[in-house]
């Protein structure tokens, strides 16, 4: 039962990420944060293919893991695989929703955040930098949002130094409510 549950939540989660990024983030060239915005970025700049991107980006994340937290490595490497595959597979419905950027940044931020804390809580990931905050996590006792959101940060500003200043201000608000929806989603109230 355990496994189903696992799977479940993998599936749902991916599916979320995946609407947040296609629906409502590439349309307006919004990032989040991340392995993800790094993704995003590449396929703004070079039309990669997001959910391959952010496959060979976690690559050493992944190494790391391996060797230092086995147990992480096995839980997240599923929620990786899937989420970039439905990524890619989703892409036809990118501009299928036309909607004001703004609002385009706050949903997309609910439903990305929605799919990375539903996976957090069942301790899995899409691994990335979700990875690494469940691990900083998992040694100091600091939200896994709130470390998500500072390393999400950075990955804007460089968006926003290379992309341009509405996609680093869409950006902020994305990071911002893909923060405190992991937070919430997390939070074992």
């Amino acid at each position: 039962m355990y496994f189903f549950t696992k799977s479940l939540v993998i599936i749902i989660g991916s599916i979320s990420l995946s609407l947040g990024i296609n629906l409502f983030l590439t349309p307006y060239e919004i990032l989040d944060g991340g392995v993800v915005g790094l993704a995003l970025i590449l396929h703004y700049l070079y039309k990669l293919k997001i959910g391959l991107m952010i496959i060979v980006i976690s690559i050493p994340i992944f190494i790391i893991a391996w060797f230092k937290y086995r147990a992480y490595f096995f839980n997240s490497i599923h929620g990786l695989i899937m989420s970039s595959f439905i990524i890619d597979l989703l892409k036809p419905v990118r501009n299928l929703v036309q909607i004001d950027a703004l609002y385009s940044a706050i949903l997309g931020g609910i439903l990305v955040g929605f799919g990375i804390g539903l996976m957090l809580r069942f301790q899995t990931s899409t691994g990335g930098t979700d990875l690494i905050a469940q691990f900083i996590c998992d040694k100091t006792g600091i939200n896994v949002g709130i470390l998500i959101f500072f390393i999400d940060s950075i990955v804007i500003v460089i968006g926003g130094f290379l992309l341009s200043t509405s996609t680093f201000l869409l950006s902020i608000i994305t990071v911002l409510v893909v923060g405190i929806t992991t937070s919430i989603i997390t939070s074992r109230a």
